[in-house]
């Protein structure tokens, strides 16, 4: 049979000045499955929040709605269940704590299931990630993908209650975390998603709930490579110290590192289907002599069964001609930015909201020129809703006088979402 294969390019800063004892690399991997792929087995947790809040009539209509929509998008033979998520959880499909399997039969029951849910109780959403953990530890699919949905904030148990889940599960199975309306935590979805290598979204108005579940469906049934990870080599005396996706979103891997074998690391990143995603890796090495040459890291992409479907180099050149040393690959210049550029965006809404307009100013006035280097079009029209433009290029803004909270949270959410430098697919 026909197996994946993945390009890895690598663009980096090969050469070091007299005692630089650092490299900076962008990994660029592009993912070809067969073509005539033999897809894997896939399962899917859907956890609704049915607290209290989601009481009005609009919100759990349209949640409803969505979850239908999110049935309906399964292909046949795909696991699911879906989960009400209060202060504890409740098996609302099938009424077992196992998975069903996606048919006629099973879709037409689920979706009769789904009608019959009421809202209740509070929130606490260590539960229904236990919940979901458990479902797909029973199972044998090898793609396991949850869509979290709440519309407000974890207030029937302590943080640290969800830190001890996220450690007990993480890179177990994916999360996509939704938040309606403006009564949810940013900070508390993205410690979710970014612990289970998921993406986090506000849904501004809950009708807007339907296209989004049956998007999100949709990419995972199209997953066709699963539990890729990065393995990063490395001599002895260097160490890899920063390992983050950059694209499609910034993402820190650090904390999915697992040793794969002496100097070797590995870095979770999930499942594949055809696409092309760019990883920022820096790596400490002990600095050399003017005119050496090392290889400061091997970068191989592997797959669930150990096989390598993919390989790079880092190199590292010490020179005293600042032509060389002094010229920074736009590849790696751009991706750097693009981090500033979400760093810029989190500090500066933290101090917006902390009351401390000068900092605010300051950092949102950097992501605005930040963006404009970048020509990232969707950001700045996100800033412009925060901020009054007064000259984009130098970053000179003005905090506007009142800033609508679903602005806020929009700019905060996809403030990750990263642009592609121009002349490359």
């Amino acid at each position: 049979m026909e197996q994946p294969h993945f390009d890895v390019e690598v663009a980096q800063n090969r050469y070091l000045p007299r005692g630089a004892d650092t490299v900076d690399a962008i990994v660029t991997v592009t993912a070809h499955p067969p073509a005539q792929e033999l897809r894997p087995s896939v399962a899917v947790v859907i956890l609704l929040d049915c607290s209290a809040s989601m009481h009005r009539p609009s919100k759990l209509a349209a949640a409803k709605r969505a979850a239908h929509a999110a049935i309906d998008s399964l292909r046949d033979g795909a696991g699911f269940a879906i989960v009400a998520g209060t202060h504890e959880t409740t098996m609302i499909y099938p009424d077992s704590s196992e998975l069903a399997v996606a048919g006629d039969t099973t879709r037409y029951e689920a979706k009769r299931a789904v009608d019959e849910i009421t809202a209740g109780g509070g929130t606490a959403m260590s539960r229904w990630l236990r919940a979901a953990g458990a479902l797909f530890a029973g199972s044998e699919y090898e793609l396991r993908h949850a869509i979290l949905l709440t519309d407000g904030r974890n207030t029937s148990e302590q943080p640290e209650a969800v830190s001890a889940a996220l450690t007990e599960l993480q890179d177990t199975f994916r999360c996509d975390c939704r938040g309606v309306g403006t009564d949810w935590l940013v900070s508390e979805l993205r410690q979710i998603s970014e612990a289970l290598l998921g993406t986090v979204d506000i849904v501004a108005e809950p009708d807007e709930l339907v296209t989004d579940f049956a998007a999100m469906i949709e990419r995972a049934m199209r997953k066709s490579v699963p539990d890729v990870t990065l393995r990063l080599w490395t001599p002895k005396e260097a160490a890899v110290t920063v390992v983050r996706q950059v694209d499609p979103a910034v993402l820190d891997l650090t904390a999915h590192q697992e040793n794969a074998h002496v100097q070797a690391c590995d870095y979770a990143t999930g499942a594949w289907e055809s696409e092309t995603r760019a990883f920022q890796v820096r790596i400490a090495v002990p600095a050399a002599g003017v005119g050496d040459t090392m290889l400061a890291c091997r970068v191989s992409v592997v797959d669930a069964a150990g096989e390598v479907l993919g390989r790079g180099k880092v190199l590292a050149t010490w020179t005293d001609d600042p032509a060389y040393y002094g010229a920074l690959d736009p590849q790696v210049a751009h991706y750097t930015g693009q981090v500033e550029l979400a760093t810029a965006i989190r500090h500066g809404l933290d101090a917006h909201r902390s009351g401390d307009p000068d900092t605010a100013t300051h950092e949102l006035g950097r992501a605005v020129a930040l963006a404009a280097q970048s020509e990232h079009a969707e950001t700045m029209k996100l800033l412009s809703k925060v901020v009054d433009v007064e000259d984009a290029e130098t970053g000179r803004v003005r905090l506007k006088d009142s800033v609508d909270e679903l602005d806020h949270m929009t700019l905060d959410t996809r403030s990750v979402v990263t642009t592609r430098r121009h002349g490359r697919s």
